[in-house]
């Protein structure tokens, strides 16, 4: 029996099926019924999947079926919509001003945002109490954004959620801090590095961390200052904003699979064992306006293998990494963040190569930098700048941390 608490999305499994215990066999079952609930909709429906079967014999027969991509959730959006116009309460897109061609919609019913704060709740329960104060610094977008629903969440756990969002500079951050006494964040990885080195801990004990890449070296480095370890979170737009979560064992993100069934796969698309690093592909049984059949989410992770020490019999994911060709972020965050003066730092790639500029909280070792990337990147031409972050500062990335490809901001 083990010491540590069962993950708590078991608990919430558990109320949402009717069971008295999550076990694989059931999981499994439930997975099937609900997959082919959803090809007989689909079926019945004529839409995108129409020429899919109306039912599998068995969850080793989904791999026969074929993958849907980003481009499809572009160019056939409302073929997807299972859904009248009328339920859709939220509708996601990934259209910026710099965007060409159609642009992602992933939409959501009342029940689909309820099913993802119930499983916020579950998450969050872990290291969010009764009478506690949550930072967030995630983004609120309005009525059913990010956000809010960690906010409803974490006032559901009783708790009092503050909603500073991304943008704050780091002397509001520390104002926060001081005044209201958060003793749990939420939000990016890199961003609660950079409030930590900058404001100090303060009343933060505790750090739910996603929507990002977390390399190693910021994983240390938040876990060093927080004086504990990091609860990650994995989730997606495709997924309803929320697909697993980690338990108190620390060991992996605990997938949602009565709502999701998850495959790894190789680069030509075939299934790979347990363990095994690979592209994750989603079905998601549990979305009512927009599910989605065998979708390349385009991230790569593992299933782990062994039982989670919690006693949990739910899958998990290991790590998730975005894969890209040639240099990425997360590749020069590993290297950047592992030098503690580093505050925040940005990267820019341009006709001069590539220009680092940072924001540190003192001397960082300049040299020991340009090394580690130049030998990451040896046929770039590599420049280094600093400052001392000041309390105006901001971070230099409002989201997903990337390679600039204009001239670096002045800093």
């Amino acid at each position: 029996m083990s010491a540590l608490p069962i993950s708590r999305l078991d608990a919430l499994i558990a109320e949402q099926e009717g069971l008295e215990r999550v076990d694989r066999e059931t999981i499994e079952a439930i997975q099937l019924k609900k997959l082919n609930r959803l090809l007989a909709r689909e079926k019945a429906r004529g839409g995108f999947y129409r020429d899919l079967p109306e039912r599998i014999l068995s969850l080793a027969h989904l791999s026969d079926l074929p993958f849907t991509t980003e481009e499809d959730l572009a160019r056939h959006a409302p073929s997807l919509l299972l859904c009248s116009q009328a339920q859709v309460q939220r509708v996601l897109s990934d259209a910026t001003s710099g965007t060409t061609g159609a642009a992602k919609r992933v939409f959501y019913t009342e029940d689909d945002l309820e099913n993802t704060i119930r499983l916020y709740t579950a998450g969050l329960g872990e290291l969010v109490f009764p009478g506690g104060v949550t930072l967030i610094c995630f983004p609120f977008s309005g009525p059913f954004g990010l956000g809010e629903l960690i906010a409803e969440a974490i006032t559901r756990l009783g708790a009092k959620p503050l909603r500073a969002g991304p943008f704050l500079s780091f002397g509001e951050y520390a104002a926060l801090l001081e005044n209201e006494k958060p003793d749990t964040f939420v939000g990016m990885p890199v961003q609660l590095l950079g409030l930590l080195r900058f404001c100090g801990r303060g009343s933060l004990r505790r750090a739910l961390v996603s929507g990002d890449a977390c390399p190693a070296s910021v994983t240390a480095g938040c876990e060093e200052l927080l004086g504990s370890r990091l609860f990650p979170h994995y989730g997606s737009r495709e997924m309803g904003m929320a697909g697993a979560i980690c338990c108190q064992a620390h060991a992996g993100m605990h997938l949602r699979e009565n709502h999701i069934i998850a495959e790894i796969v190789d680069e030509a698309g075939r299934p790979l064992p347990r363990g095994e690093i690979g592209e994750l592909v989603v079905t998601t049984i549990g979305m009512e306006a927009m599910p989605l059949i065998r979708y390349r989410s385009g991230d790569y992770a593992r299933i782990l293998p062994a039982p989670c020490p919690c006693g949990s019999e739910t899958l998990r994911l290991d790590r998730i990494e975005r894969k890209a060709a040639g240099l990425r972020a997360a590749d020069l965050d590993e290297i950047l963040f592992a030098d503690a003066h580093i505050v925040d730092c940005r990267y820019t790639l341009g006709a001069e190569g590539l220009a680092i500029t940072a924001l540190t909280a003192g001397s960082p070792a300049e040299e020991t930098i340009l090394r580690r990337v130049r030998a990451l990147a040896p046929a770039l031409k590599v420049s280094f700048s600093y400052r001392l972050a000041d309390a105006n500062d901001r971070a230099m990335y409002a989201g997903k941390r990337v390679l600039m490809r204009n001239h670096a901001a002045p800093i």
